[in-house]
């Protein structure tokens, strides 16, 4: 089946149906979730730059890392992290190894609103996303993500 599949050239209406599905659920989700986020003074995009940089060794990386970490464009990235810096989440350093490149480096203030926002996040997570599902639901969309991530890693060039 899954060849029959793979070698058909449209979609059918179901595997359509369901990938509208997929995305129009995502997009809900973050709508939903990101205007909960935005309660705790964080827009999701400051989010994850400070989700990025609470993961990195010393709370910092370069900034070429960072877009790629959060997988954003660099020119968003820098405009991003002005205003950014200019709230003094975060600030920008140069790079103790390159000195033609920049560290962005979380702040003590940063670091303290991303922990005040992620608890009351990560609360909504929960009631939107893993209360809405059962533990075997779960279990089951856990592995179609790992499929879907390692099809899409044996598909790239």
């Amino acid at each position: 089946m899954a060849q029959e599949t793979t070698a058909r050239r449209t979609m059918t209406s179901r595997e359509l149906a369901v990938w509208r599905s997929l995305m129009d659920t995502t997009t809900d989700l973050r709508r939903v979730l990101g205007a909960e986020l935005q309660e705790s003074g964080l827009s999701p995009g400051d989010y994850a730059v400070l989700l990025a940089l609470s993961e990195a060794p010393g709370r910092r990386l370069r900034s070429s890392a960072l877009a790629t970490e959060i997988d954003w464009e660099r020119s968003r990235l820098s405009h991003h992290l002005g205003r950014m810096n200019r709230r003094g989440l975060i600030r920008r350093e140069s790079c103790v190894t390159d000195n033609r490149g920049a560290e962005v480096v979380m702040t003590t203030a940063g670091a303290s609103l991303f922990r005040q926002a992620s608890v009351l996040h990560l609360r909504a997570v929960k009631a939107r996303f893993a209360d809405a599902l059962t533990g075997g639901q779960l279990t089951a969309l856990a592995e179609i993500l790992q499929a879907l991530r390692d099809h899409l890693e044996g598909s790239e060039p």
